[in-house]
């Protein structure tokens, strides 16, 4: 039998940890990537001892913000990943979709890659696995597809990821520019065009021939 009190410890505990989260990803946004535990703790309106009493340490608070930031950017991303319409409407809502979260919240992206600047980073595992993720779902679509044609899929994951690799490292490039010498729209044009560049080729290679104008429901 559950303790009541055990209980509602837990739930005031996760409204704790929900609010200071949300204090942190407000703090980024407003203030840039490198905010510390007090200007979080404030903003929560919580004591500073009250942070290290609900997260192990500044690492783990700092991966939980980047779980934090992850749902919000796939709450928008996420249904676009599930393709419709044509070939070419569906590559270019998810580009598009994806380069507007950025620009609405490029303190939050950076945040992702690099954390606190006045801390080392090593490594997300939060990041990491988002991209597996990412990657696997696109490699299990076009594995579909080859797989209706009765064409073998062992490749099916490597240009998924290829994809990925193709965004992630264009995008972060270009967030690095503070000028941004492209605009927005121009990139993502290059990144549509180059997406369904590497499916064309690729599939092509394989003895799959589709258009843009294909729908994806045929494919």
């Amino acid at each position: 039998m559950t303790d009541g009190r055990a209980t509602r410890w837990d739930d005031h505990k996760m409204r704790r940890r929900d609010r200071i989260l949300e204090a942190a990803l407000a703090a980024v946004e407003d203030g840039g990537t490198d905010i510390g535990v007090q200007q979080i703790a404030e903003r929560a309106e919580v004591p500073r001892s009250v942070v290290y009493r609900v997260f192990a340490d500044r690492g783990d608070l700092d991966e939980q913000i980047r779980l934090r930031i992850i749902e919000v950017l796939m709450s928008d991303l996420g249904p676009v990943l599930t393709p419709h319409g044509t070939v070419r409407e569906a590559i270019e809502l998810a580009v598009d979709t994806y380069l507007r979260w950025i620009v609405e919240h490029p303190r939050l992206h950076a945040f992702l890659g690099k954390g606190a600047p006045s801390r080392t980073s090593v490594g997300s595992r939060a990041v990491t696995g988002t991209k597996t993720a990412i990657g696997v779902q696109l490699g299990a679509l076009l594995a579909g597809i080859l797989d209706r044609r009765g064409v073998t899929s062992e490749l099916a994951e490597p240009m998924a990821f290829a994809l990925v690799g193709l965004v992630d490292a264009t995008v972060n490039r270009w967030l690095s520019q503070p000028e941004h010498p492209v605009p927005s729209e121009s990139l993502a044009r290059f990144l549509q065009t180059s997406i369904w560049g590497v499916l064309d080729s690729n599939l092509r290679a394989l003895g799959v021939d589709i258009e843009p104008s294909t729908p994806v429901a045929q494919l």
